[in-house]
């Protein structure tokens, strides 16, 4: 079917198919829509309106009452995090690269064994970690969360990046090696500079899984050296007199912010990446 102007006219499925998938987001954006909306009322507008009701006027107390509260302990958040996600992404760029171009004896046995801790859960290292921390001296500081989650993340970025340079022609490497280039030379100039969206993979999913970790916040790490993730619970759990919803919500806000953004402006690079090693390996 076609309008006067020869173009055809948009079918009733696509139409239900674009209603379907806005009220889906509509339903999926409410949660977020509500804690905005709250962290800007006053006490007395939660008390008198409802959840999706505009705030009467705009109030930035709760903002700054909960960035005076976790506002340290995001910055804890960003000490583990960054270098957490960069090492644990370095290292497992060159794990991908031996296991993947430099084959050794037991090499997939190697690789068998480190897979396996993709599938470990987080309870099941709680007490060894906790005993090589407090035997290294590094328990209940922001140093030993990064070496946790750098040990544990080792596992899947080696994963990603495997997978990655297996689809990469052996050609390409051989030939590199009849040129003189060596083992860090080929790593450096040919490999690294084409794993740009396999990096993105590693960092967004790494970034995601330390930012949003609770359980191993709240063991390893106490005091001034939580992150934020443990501070938020604090503060909306132990909180005394009246409840300040406003304040919890900007905290939430704040802790979840870093993740949003990444995911807005580098998620594509996420999926691309995710698609990149397919179609081989």
């Amino acid at each position: 079917m076609s309008n006067q102007l020869g173009k055809p006219a948009i079918s009733f499925s696509r139409i239900a198919i674009y209603a379907t998938l806005l009220l889906a987001a509509a339903i999926y954006l409410v949660p977020l829509v509500v804690m905005l909306l709250t962290s800007f009322k006053s006490p007395e507008d939660i008390r008198t309106g409802n959840l999706l009701s505009w705030p009467q006027v705009i109030d930035g107390i709760g903002w700054i009452k909960a960035w005076d509260s976790v506002g340290s302990y995001f910055w804890n958040s960003v000490k583990i995090t960054v270098p957490a996600v960069l090492i644990s992404t370095f290292i497992g760029a060159m794990n991908g690269y031996v296991l993947s171009m430099w084959r050794f004896r037991g090499s997939q046995l190697f690789f068998g064994l480190l897979l396996f801790g993709c599938f470990l859960p987080f309870q099941t290292v709680l007490l060894p970690a906790s005993f090589t921390l407090g035997k290294i001296g590094l328990a209940n500081t922001t140093t030993g969360l990064v070496l946790v989650h750098v040990v544990y993340g080792l596992a899947f970025t080696t994963l990603f990046f495997r997978n990655y340079y297996v689809s990469i022609p052996d050609a390409l490497v051989k030939a590199a090696r009849l040129d003189g280039a060596g083992f860090f030379t080929i790593f450096w100039k040919i490999l690294l500079p084409m794993s740009i969206p396999i990096v993105m993979v590693c960092l967004i999913w790494q970034f995601t899984q330390i930012w949003n970790d609770f359980l191993f916040g709240v063991v390893f790490a106490s005091g001034d050296a939580q992150p934020i993730t443990v501070a938020l619970n604090n503060l909306v759990n132990t909180s005394t007199g009246a409840k300040e919803y406003n304040v919890d919500m900007a905290a939430a806000m704040i802790a979840g912010l870093p993740t949003l953004l990444v995911y807005i402006f580098a998620g594509k690079y996420f999926l691309r990446g995710l698609t990149s090693g397919a179609v081989k390996g």
